[in-house]
This record gives structure tokens, sequence and C-alpha cells, in this order.
């Protein structure tokens, strides 16, 4: 057994492999060069605040850069290749380091090893390109409860390729990823000896259909230094995309369910580059959503999207702090061309004030109004 661990251990310092689900694009040559890759979106964001007690307009409205990405990309003689990736947008408080990975193609597409800091492959919208979300950002769900988006450590992954898996004729009929991480997030040491493990199993027998399943399990040390238990946290999903042309239409149907257990404290928000709250306590938090997109011949994609978040399962969601949160997305994305694309989509929010009488919500006047515009490099 030592041997074996061994033997791996040495694979992974002698290389890694490009795995670019892990970072945000792929590159566009495979010339062995660099290549520079990156985009940006810049956003004109409406927050739809009402007014307050003296009829005053409390209406925000700003520009404001939600990503703005640089970086390089290439491969090395022989099956090896390198990814690198910075922020540089001033509302995320770059720049720093986002992504940067080695990458080594152990066994063709069967096994990837890849090392270095890179993005968790937990769920369906996470492993999807900021710049190929379908909205403007990820779901609530999504931004509570797969964070850290991003964290350094070892991943292995890999597909069945053009396996033949039960009479079925397809390629990647599966496809798999297993991740050692430290658990503390983007650009951050570890805390503790412990790693979190990170794994995803993706089952897609036709282009019509594919299902997912995911779960994160890990330790860390307690915020508060005088709690010498350290934390725990599980994450398990489940995701379904659905996918079908008729004629110059088609539709994409994407459902995906994320369920949390937190032991010691739970961290509240996160996302890209956002500073999760620490909460102490130990809960139990869910949520899910679920969205439809036609896409038409004359590059107007429009789109409807449901999301529900629970932040306290253990609570009734008469609790004025932590209420259930449920909101839908209308909205469409333009294509202008291969590298342009514009994005509207407007949020309306509701907040469930009781579990049992679902005709009275807690109404915040919170709703939001969003259009972007996005533009690659490459």
């Amino acid at each position: 057994m030592k041997k074996i661990i061994l033997s791996l251990l040495s694979v992974f310092v002698l290389g890694i492999s490009a795995s670019y689900s892990q970072g945000c694009m792929e590159a566009s040559s495979s010339t062995g060069g660099p290549q520079v890759i990156g985009y940006v979106q810049f956003e004109n964001i409406t927050d739809l605040l009402g007014s307050d007690s003296s009829g005053k307009d409390l209406t925000k409205n700003s520009f404001a850069f939600r990503r703005a990405r640089l970086g390089v990309t290439g491969v090395i003689p022989y099956n090896f290749s390198y990814y690198v990736m910075t922020e540089l947008s001033p509302t995320l408080g770059g720049p720093y380091i986002l992504d940067a990975f080695l990458s080594w193609k152990a066994a063709g597409s069967y096994l990837k090893v890849s090392a270095g800091q890179f993005k968790s492959s937990f769920g369906l919208e996470l492993s999807t390109p900021c710049q190929s979300l379908f909205t403007v950002d990820r779901s609530l769900v999504v931004n509570e409860l797969a964070s850290p988006f991003r964290d350094q450590g070892i991943m292995f992954s890999g597909s069945s390729d053009s396996i033949s898996i039960l009479g079925i004729e397809k390629p990647n009929i599966f496809s798999w990823s297993l991740a050692f991480t430290n658990g503390t997030g983007l650009n951050t040491i570890d805390n503790n000896t412990s790693k979190d493990v990170i794994g995803r199993l993706v089952f897609a027998p036709s282009n019509f259909i594919q299902v997912g399943g995911s779960y994160h399990h890990g330790k860390q040390k307690n915020p508060d230094p005088t709690v010498t238990k350290a934390d725990e946290l599980t994450r398990w999903g489940a995701d379904l995309q659905l996918k079908k042309s008729f004629g110059n239409f088609g539709f994409i149907s994407q459902s995906e369910y994320i369920f949390a257990k937190d032991d010691g404290s739970k961290m509240v928000g996160g996302g890209c580059g956002v500073t999760p709250e620490v909460v102490m306590g130990s809960f139990k938090r869910n949520g899910f959503y679920s969205q439809l997109m036609i896409q038409t011949p004359w590059k107007i994609e429009p789109l409807v999207k449901i999301q529900s978040y629970d932040p306290n399962m253990d609570l009734d969601d008469t609790d004025t702090k932590e209420y259930k949160k449920d909101s839908w997305i209308f909205g469409f994305n333009y294509y202008v061309n291969d590298w342009t694309r514009v994005q509207l989509n407007y949020l309306y929010n509701t907040e469930k004030s009781s579990s049992t009488d679902f005709t009275h919500y807690n109404e915040i006047k919170n709703d939001m109004l969003v259009l972007q515009l996005q533009f690659k490099l490459n």
C-alpha cells in the first residue's frame, strides 16, 4: 500500500493535466505556446428598494464590473499543461490569483491529475464556467452551500471516453472527479491537518439527459479559539439537465438540489471573491433551482428560473432573520457573436413569513434589474 501511495505522489509531483472545467475558460489552441485568455463582464445594476416612510426613493443604480479576468494557458510536452487566471475586478477586491494549476493527462480521457488552486467540481451550476452561465449570477443555494468555490489541493478526474457501456454507443457516458483540498478557500493556507473531500459523478446516457451527483465533507477549526472541537460540514447534491432540439429551436432545462449540514459553525455568503460571514451553531440548510432556456434562430435565448433557499431548516419561516428566500428570474441572453453576449435579468424576490400560510409573505422591496455586457478575449 505504501508503494502505491508513493507512486501516486511521484506521479503528482512530475506533473498534472488540463481539466479546464476546473477553471473559467478553455484554450482555443493546442500548438504548445502560451495563450492569453480572459473575459470581462460589465453591468448596470438597479436595486428596486422602494421608498422609506417619508416617501424618499431608495432605488440604487450603479455601473460595475462583475468579473474582469485575465490569464494564460498552454501545453508542455508531453501531456502536461498549465492554467493561470487572475481576477482584476475592483468590485471583487482584485487583483488576486483565481486559478493556478498544473495538469497531467495520465491516461488519456480516463485519468487526469491536477494540482494547485482550482474550482470545485461540486454540482452542475458551479461546474459551469462563469462566462457560460445562463443567468448573470449563480443561484442563491449554490452561492451559499457550494462555497468555497475555489481551493488548493489535488484533483483526480476522468471520463469513460468512447467505451460502450450497457450497449450505449456515446462518448463520455460517465465522467467523475475526486478532489482533496484544504477546505479554507481561495489563496488561504490550511488551518489543520484534515483535508476536505469533494466528489462528483455524472451519467449522460444520451445527448438528451444528464444526471449528476456531488458530495463534500470536511473539517475545519472553529473560528472561536476557545472551542477545541473541529467544525464539520457535509454537503450532497443532485442535478438534472435536459436538452432537446426542434428544427431551428431548442430547449435546455436544468435543475439542482443541495443539502447541507454544519456542526460547530456555518459560513453565510461566499461565491466568487466574496468573504463569507461566520455564524456559530449547528445547522441544516437546503435549497434548489430550476431553469428553462429556449434557443431560437435569432441569437436570442429567453429564460425563466425559480430558486429557493432555506438558511435554517430547524426554524419556522416566521423567524425574521433566517426566513426562507424564494425568487423568480425572468430575462434573456443575446449572443451578438462568439465573443460578445448581452444578458438581461429581472429578479423578483419573495421572503416567506409562514410555513403554513403560503398566502402571506414577508415581502421586502429588494427586487433587482441587471443588464450585463460580456466580451471574451478568445
